[in-house]
């Protein structure tokens, strides 16, 4: 039985899309992305799975976005601030006006809740 407002953030039930950062934005590295998107909203709030083979680019955040990190290590570094290794178990929240890079060392998964 479905509920209308219950929704399991789940790979198997949406098809992934394939991504990778954006040529100018890359530091090192030959990084993928896979993105499941299970939920879209309308006001730009998202939801789903991330993940990513290893490499390093550049970030620019101008959304909100809560992360929980499912497998994998990464580390990811504020302009001007420390590098913050996150691993499997770790959860953070990444907030508008975030400047750095991302690492990824060992493919890393995460689940996410972006809000624009």
């Amino acid at each position: 039985m479905t509920t209308p407002n219950f929704l399991s953030v789940d790979t198997d039930s949406v098809e992934p899309e394939a991504g990778a950062p954006a040529p100018d934005r890359l530091i090192s590295g030959d990084p993928k992305f896979r993105t499941w998107n299970v939920e879209e909203r309308d006001g730009g709030l998202y939801a789903g799975i991330w993940e990513s083979t290893p490499g390093k680019w550049r970030i620019v955040y101008d959304e909100w976005e809560f992360c929980h990190i499912l497998s994998g290590v990464s580390v990811i570094s504020e302009d001007g601030g420390e590098a913050r290794t996150v691993r499997a178990g770790d959860s953070f929240v990444l907030r508008p006006g975030f400047k750095g890079s991302w690492e990824v060392l060992e493919t890393t998964r995460k689940e996410y809740v972006i809000k624009l």
